[in-house]
């Protein structure tokens, strides 16, 4: 009898790759870069710090990094000899030393095809215009203080409906945006690089494509959806900020430093700004010297437009998925360097 020739199928295990996870504690910090850990398979080792300077020798052993909002620079690059990818988990990626990525051959991801974060940030952005136009935060204070604040008020409550909304940015977050602004019977403007294709304005009820100084003269409304990089830095300057009617307002969800902050302060206590919605600041957490924050007319909210319960679940998992994909030797997505 011929006994045949034993076969081993049993694959060989796969190697342990480290992770790190830069969570910076105004984002949430340990706890919410636990949580995220907890979405690795086993093959990841992941240690969670709070800022890439922590744990030196983690960095030195990190073949991924993943930042939520943590700062990876040159020096972090250059201190992490075996990192294969850095993983934003964000829209953003301008907290990343992209040519120092380039020059290392380190490829950068961000989210941005996910749409994890475009629900909340178009919803965020309405709440910031709905606020504004009805003038939700004096309104509020007032009945606090046992002002019955409608004589005063009543001149200057304003509607959404047949109003023109610039969008700067038409990508993910800002169709969605559109989207909301087509069902507020508002008319759409947009600009960008380039403009979108016809059935995608058709779809955003006529959503026309503008130069961004022709868009800022037209618009009662401008929200940024726009990535922070050296081009878009104070997009709106005070030279930008003067094209706009003294009736228009500004919203921004995308990144503080899009906009000069000083240049906006001085418009809205000029007057020649109706008001202005600010999620975002430069630097983040503000100090106490923005000048915003005394500004007339504001409506400020601490980076919240991309942090609910729903949305920091989808962050984490299209994140996790990039490394995982890069685990298993499939194609990356969203790379931006």
């Amino acid at each position: 009898m011929t006994t045949a020739p034993h076969s081993d199928s049993t694959p060989e295990p796969q190697p342990v790759k480290n992770v790190l996870a830069v969570v910076s504690p105004h984002v949430g910090g340990r706890t919410a870069g636990a949580a995220l850990a907890g979405l690795f398979p086993g093959r990841a080792r992941v240690t969670v710090v709070e800022s890439a300077d922590e744990d030196p020798a983690a960095l030195r052993e990190a073949h991924f990094l993943i930042t939520g909002l943590g700062p990876v620079t040159a020096a972090h690059l250059a201190a992490a000899p075996r990192l294969e990818l850095v993983q934003c988990a964000s829209h953003g990626f301008d907290y990343v030393d992209l040519e120092a990525a380039r020059e290392r051959g380190v490829p950068v991801c961000n989210i941005g095809s996910s749409g994890a974060e475009k629900q909340n940030v178009a919803e965020q952005t309405f709440a910031l215009m709905l606020a504004l136009a009805k003038q939700l935060v004096p309104a509020h204070t007032a009945l606090v203080e046992a002002d019955w604040a409608l004589p005063r008020l009543q001149q200057s409550l304003t509607e959404l409906s047949g109003k023109t909304l610039g969008i700067i940015g038409l990508g993910h977050i800002g169709e969605e945006v559109a989207r909301r602004a087509v069902a507020f019977d508002m008319t759409v403007v947009y600009t960008g690089p380039k403009p979108a294709p016809p059935e995608t304005e058709s779809r955003l009820g006529g959503a026309r494509y503008l130069s961004l100084d022709e868009l800022l003269r037209t618009s009662d409304y401008v929200t940024l959806h726009a990535p922070l990089t050296d081009r878009t830095r104070h997009l709106l300057d005070a030279g930008r900020l003067a094209l706009l009617r003294p009736t228009a307002f500004v919203i921004n969800t995308a990144r503080g430093a899009l906009i000069d902050q000083d240049a906006l302060a001085d418009a809205l206590a000029a007057g020649t700004l109706a008001g202005a919605g600010i999620d975002v600041f430069d630097p983040e957490p503000p100090t106490a010297a923005l000048r915003l924050l005394k500004a007339p007319n504001v409506v400020l909210s601490p980076h919240v437009a991309g942090v609910t319960r729903e949305t920091l679940v989808r962050i984490a998992l299209a994140a996790v998925q990039n490394v995982i994909d890069r685990l298993e030797g499939k194609p990356l997505r969203d790379v931006v360097a």
